[in-house]
């Protein structure tokens, strides 16, 4: 008998060290607002004020570099769950969906022994290739109450109880359209500083006010969800990332390719991983997210994505994580848009190059109509500038009228004012810019115009087509 003992003693070892190991796979949380500029969040310096998102930026790292590939809310939140840009998986325009076959993070973390839920904004299609667990709460409850989330706070119960990890997304939909959540009272319009690219009016001001409320709405949420992970006693073992999404509704952010388009807010606390209080200007992408949460529950990245962890930067092993990102913007199919009025765009840390496929066309989307989308400001912009107002002409004309190419140095000028393109002295950095989107779009199998023009059949309810070849 006792020559089995170390035989059996060993394989009780490697059991111990199994359980172990499954019981230090973190727990993931992200939670994501919708349509927030970043610069507008109280955490980056701006107006709108953020309590919760301070005390986490003080906990983790605050990203100043992060992008997504499409300034939209379908194919971002696409991108973000599948680990592929827009057009490569299908999901380029808005309200859209991934091609038959598609996985997602659902499908990996929940082989490996995750419970995956998404909570609020969907947004995504079709469900088999996401199949979390659905609940709306943390779109429809309201922070302020005491149990705002209770299926949320069932499954960090259940889990702890049953040594299962969990990844859990909290999708918000704030500050997005109409603007009717939070105390708008707290922001007086006469007082607030207007971002160089808008128009001064009434209805502007206004808006801008009720919208800033809705951020600081989003940050009781998010602080909401935060205390459930304290009061569960679960924070110490839980990487949370909380993400601002593209750019709002007002202009030259969401639907273009402007820096603000395109750039997101990003903060990750880890603790005993990631430094408290750092900052990295890395260049990261949304496209990277599902990546890095699969590395940090110890598995590998699909072949099939195109992002790659960029957990080593949150670790301190590395500075730096990409060189280049990229951007898609599909006006056709979106809310009253324009019928043809593609955008491409590469950009560095210090630089942005836009690309209009078709720059004779005017940009349109439900901002220009009318009574604009739920937030009535953009005619009161027409108005002045038909009055002879300067900035007015200058702006409604930049942003419904581009050349064919744009160059911005996005480090000194993030609102995209001066276009450098015909400078002679970023000749070579247009030229090269120029190549690598070239390049990129190639990868993806984005063939611009001709892409463009088939933006209708990725829209839900058109007959599903296959991946094509390319």
């Amino acid at each position: 008998m006792m020559k089995h003992i170390p035989l059996f003693a060993l394989l009780i070892a490697i059991t111990i060290a199994a359980s172990s190991h499954a019981t230090e796979r973190p727990n993931l949380v992200f939670i994501i607002a919708d349509d927030c500029t970043y610069l507008d969040m109280g955490v980056y310096g701006g107006q709108a004020k953020t309590p919760a998102l301070d005390q986490l930026a003080s906990e983790g790292m605050q990203f100043s570099r992060c992008f997504q590939a499409a300034p939209m809310c379908s194919p971002t939140r696409h991108n973000i769950y599948t680990g592929i840009y827009p057009v490569k998986s299908g999901a380029w325009p808005n309200h859209t969906r991934v091609y038959q076959g598609t996985k997602s993070i659902a499908h990996y973390l929940g082989k490996a022994g995750y419970r995956v839920a998404l909570s609020g904004k969907t947004h995504i299609g079709p469900k088999a290739s996401f199949p979390f667990e659905y609940s709306k709460e943390f779109r429809s409850a309201d922070p302020s109450e005491d149990a705002p989330y209770p299926t949320l706070e069932k499954l960090l119960i259940d889990s702890k109880e049953g040594g299962t990890p969990f990844c859990l997304f909290a999708c918000s939909n704030e500050p997005h359209t109409p603007y009717s959540k939070g105390d708008a009272t707290a922001y007086d319009p006469a007082s607030l500083t207007l971002p160089p690219t808008f128009v001064d009016t009434p209805n502007t001001r206004q808006e801008y006010a009720k919208y800033l409320a809705e951020i600081t709405y989003f940050d009781d949420q998010c602080a909401a969800l935060l205390k459930l992970l304290d009061k569960h006693n679960l924070a110490k073992n839980t990487l949370v990332m909380v993400a601002s999404e593209q750019g709002s509704g007002f202009p030259f952010a969401k639907w273009t390719c402007f820096e603000l388009g395109l750039t997101s807010g990003l903060i990750v606390r880890w603790p005993g991983k990631i430094v408290a209080g750092c900052k990295s200007n890395a260049l990261v992408e949304y496209v990277d997210i599902t990546p890095t949460f699969l590395d940090a529950a110890g598995l590998a990245t699909p072949d099939t994505m195109d992002g790659r962890s960029f957990l080593p930067v949150l670790t301190g092993e590395k500075a730096e994580h990409k060189r280049y990102t990229f951007g898609v913007q599909t006006t056709r199919g979106i809310g009253s848009g324009s019928e043809n009025f593609g955008v491409r765009s590469a950009g560095t840390k210090t630089h942005r190059y836009i690309r209009n496929l078709n720059p004779t066309e005017t940009f349109k989307n439900v901002v220009t109509r009318p009574g604009g989308d739920k937030a009535d400001f953009w005619m009161s912009w027409i108005e002045k500038a038909k009055a002879g107002d300067t900035h007015a002409r200058a702006m409604t004309k930049k942003y419904q009228h581009r050349p064919a190419e744009e160059l911005y140095d996005v480090e000194n000028d993030p609102h995209c004012l001066r276009n450098l393109i015909d400078e002679p002295k970023f000749a070579e950095l247009k030229a090269d810019l120029s190549t690598r989107l070239d390049a990129w779009m190639k990868s993806q199998g984005d063939k611009g115009a001709a892409t463009e023009a088939l933006a209708h059949t990725r829209k839900v309810g058109f007959k599903e087509n296959k991946r094509p070849n390319r």
